[in-house]
């Protein structure tokens, strides 16, 4: 773990596993964890993401290739879970009208820091996916890439307040760690390729402290729980995406790299709408 911000002493990592936990206090640790996290976080990704990039997944795709959001012209665009807002940064310097939205004032911190360091300025608000300050049918399309459904018990909220602040007929595209992959042991080598737990154990992946807080918690959820959620939402599913690993990329990134990209699905991206 890396230091914590506000100069809160570190709390070392004593376990880690997939058991239940409270669902406040795993839906809460999120902010804590991005930031106590976000500088060690962007040293380690920041060269593949870049500051002004939009980057679905671990594979690479990019918006510019996928156009996955389809056409913005005169549409207002809400990103949840933005982090250091990479993404809406890039839409912004393309004359998109763009809301950046993260839970962790560490990582909004750092979206600010590189405004400055390429000279754009990206509309930044730190808000919880599960209760967005936006009027309703204020939003054209939302999108995220990797932020606030993996860390949160009650995905459902997110999808309801996404489908509350989208017009009718709004965009809502989402990507997570493909759920297949929940199945596998989180490693990028051969290790990585034998399923070692059910595909249907749905305990969240949670991390613990000495102190026996909850320092982090991640979520499963299975393909169909994902669509279930979406059409209790009100959202239609357009497309699922699953980018394949690219032979260009010799990068490591968690559990993703080329071994187990040549085989097995990283990433689910969620086209739909409402």
């Amino acid at each position: 773990m890396s230091e914590p911000t506000h100069g809160q002493p570190v709390d070392p990592l004593a376990d880690a596993g997939y058991r239940e936990v409270p669902a406040a206090e795993g839906g809460r640790v999120g902010r804590s964890w991005w930031d106590a996290n976000a500088r060690e976080y962007l040293d380690e990704h920041g060269d593949f993401l870049g500051p002004a990039d939009f980057c679905w997944c671990p594979e690479g795709l990019r918006e510019t290739d996928a156009h996955l959001l389809g056409e913005l012209d005169g549409a207002r665009v809400l990103e949840i879970g933005a982090g250091a807002a990479q993404c809406s940064r890039w839409l912004a310097r393309r004359g998109v009208q763009v809301v950046a939205t993260d839970v962790s004032g560490g990582m909004l911190a750092a979206g600010a820091r590189y405004d400055t360091q390429v000279g754009a300025h990206t509309p930044l608000v730190h808000a919880d996916a599960r209760a967005l300050p936006f009027a309703d049918a204020s939003f054209d399309v939302a999108f995220t890439a990797f932020g606030a459904i993996p860390f949160v018990p009650d995905a459902d909220r997110v999808h309801g307040e996404v489908a509350r602040v989208l017009r009718p007929g709004g965009r809502w595209v989402f990507a997570v760690t493909h759920p297949v992959r929940w199945a596998f042991p989180d490693d990028p080598g051969e290790g990585g390729l034998t399923a070692t737990r059910s595909y249907f154990d749905r305990r969240p992946y949670v991390e613990i402290g000495a102190s026996g807080r909850v320092l982090y918690a991640e979520y499963h959820r299975t393909l169909g729980d994902h669509i279930a959620e979406l059409a209790a939402a009100g959202f239609v599913l357009d497309r699922l995406v699953e980018p394949e690993w690219p032979s260009d990329n010799d990068r490591t990134w968690g559990g993703w790299g080329p071994v187990r990209g040549a085989r097995l699905p990283g990433t689910a991206i969620f086209v739909t709408h409402r």
